[in-house]
């Protein structure tokens, strides 16, 4: 699978899991130099909290376009240290 914004590949894994149907890929699928840690967190009632990161790319900012759960709860220790996407960016296989 791969995550395209802007043109760019910004993650890119065999290892995705699907939940809610969106694709979480493992943190060292990243391209690191697109992702900027947000102050935005959310909290899902069975996932937990959440923690965003704006995408970057050729100058453009696509804000809190990505999360993660670091610590999530029981129920969705599969998406544990994943990242998932939103706002555009294009999920393919």
């Amino acid at each position: 699978m791969k995550a395209i914004w802007n043109n760019t590949v910004i993650a890119e894994s065999d290892d995705t899991v699907v939940v809610d149907g969106y694709h979480y890929f493992p943190l060292a699928a990243l391209v690191m130099a697109h992702f900027r840690p947000a102050s935005q967190t959310t909290v899902c009632s069975w996932k937990g909290t959440a923690n965003y990161y704006d995408v970057v790319v050729n100058g453009e900012t696509n804000p809190g376009a990505a999360w993660c759960y670091a610590e999530p709860r029981d129920a969705a220790a599969a998406v544990r240290g994943r990242v998932g996407f939103w706002r555009g960016i294009k999920v393919t296989g």
